[in-house]
């Protein structure tokens, strides 16, 4: 399955999202990163760094972004090094993670902690690969995905109201 299995509890929300890449080989853009498919790819095309931007048309909580890569299949278009920058636009974006790769294969997890909270809160993020495996110019990824926390429904509060006149709203819809 194309999808990170292991953050249940997140609601991945990049469909929300206008995503635009600083470069692509034709055939292998932004379509390929949110296919659901681990067979397919995003290849840039130039020079270092190559950018994945993401941007959200209210600001949004983001808890962490997920990558896929399989060093294996890439080798040298596998990133060993991404910078994730959060903002409210390009102009005032700031590093809230950075991840080294040693030859990886299979989902990357980056959490986004404010500090002040378990997430961010951010109009647009942006992944930066700085460099790839064997000083490689050109990226592969896979698949990328985007969690924001889920929300929690009254019914997932398990709210044990005892009187009748409280007990009539146990179940909001």
């Amino acid at each position: 399955s194309g999808i990170n299995a292991e953050y249940g509890g997140l609601r991945d929300i990049g469909s929300q999202a206008t995503w635009w890449l600083s470069t692509c080989k034709p055939g292998f853009g932004v379509d390929h990163l949110r296919d659901n498919s681990l067979e397919t790819y995003w290849q840039s095309d130039g020079q270092q760094p190559h950018f994945i931007n993401i941007n959200f048309k209210r600001k949004t909580s983001v808890k962490a972004i997920c990558f896929y890569v399989d060093y294996r299949q890439d080798e040298s278009y596998t990133p060993s090094r991404i910078s994730v920058r959060v903002g409210n636009n390009m102009l005032d974006l700031v590093e809230v993670a950075k991840v080294e790769m040693v030859e990886p294969s299979g989902w990357i997890n980056v959490d986004l902690d404010s500090g002040k909270d378990d997430s961010v809160r951010a109009f647009m993020l942006q992944v930066a690969i700085l460099s790839n495996h064997q000083n490689g110019r050109d990226t592969h990824l896979r698949q990328v995905k985007v969690y924001t926390p889920a929300l929690t429904t009254p019914s997932q509060l398990n709210l044990n109201f005892t009187s009748p006149l409280l007990a009539q709203f146990r179940d909001l819809k």
